[in-house]
């Protein structure tokens, strides 16, 4: 059964203004793959791609910003100094457990990112840079894979801003969740559209255009 928070939650944010523009396509694992960890990586407690279940889901998130107040560099900047003041407080809290706890974000740290009901995610920072950085998802996550949120500046003068992800579920459970009931998958879309929103605010901008979502499936082969 359904945690009544998650449900909430969920109910709450398909009532968003901001239009998402959605598609998913087919993929394949020589396009679609995670990127290799950095050399150096600790890799004790990684959940790689494999460990996982089900499908790959290669996703991206992206925001198109005018007029922002800040360029691609600050932008991150300010991001990696609080990652909660861009995620939505009622879906997920990043609390780091591991690095300088009142720093910035930087590779080695590692956070839990807490969420209503049984969803609490743990991930290791593997890269960070101005531009951006890499989680990998640890031991309990719901998910097996990487993720990265980057920022850069277009040549038409927008700021854009980025979420992508590589992914399968984390086990069988999970699999059934996100891919055939697909609550978690709207949880998590709504999450992370919700960042993109508050990224944009933060670097005082206007999202243009709404946020572009692009999923690649990978079937199990």
């Amino acid at each position: 059964m359904w945690p009544a928070g998650i449900l909430i939650t969920s109910w709450t944010y398909l009532w968003r203004t901001v239009p998402l523009h959605r598609r998913e396509l087919e993929g394949r694992w020589e396009d679609d793959a995670p990127p290799p960890l950095p050399p150096g990586t600790p890799l004790d407690e990684v959940q790689f791609p494999q460990d996982g279940s089900g499908p790959l889901f290669h996703r991206r998130y992206r925001a198109r910003i005018r007029e922002a107040h800040m360029d691609a560099p600050e932008t991150m900047r300010r991001v990696r100094a609080d990652l909660n003041a861009v995620a939505p407080s009622s879906l997920a809290r990043f609390q780091k457990v591991m690095g300088d706890e009142d720093g910035p974000l930087e590779a080695g740290d590692e956070y839990v990112v807490r969420m209503p009901g049984p969803w609490d995610g743990p991930v290791r920072v593997v890269e960070a840079d101005e531009h951006g950085f890499r989680f990998v998802t640890l031991d309990g996550h719901l998910e097996a894979g990487q993720i990265a949120w980057r920022t850069g500046d277009a040549p038409d003068g927008m700021l854009v801003f980025e979420i992508e992800s590589w992914a399968r579920p984390g086990d069988p459970v999970s699999a059934l969740v996100h891919h055939r009931l697909r609550m978690a998958k709207e949880v998590q879309l709504h999450m992370w559209t919700s960042v993109c929103e508050k990224v944009t605010r933060l670097s005082g901008g206007r999202l243009t255009g709404g946020v572009d979502i692009e999923t690649r499936v990978v079937e199990e082969g």
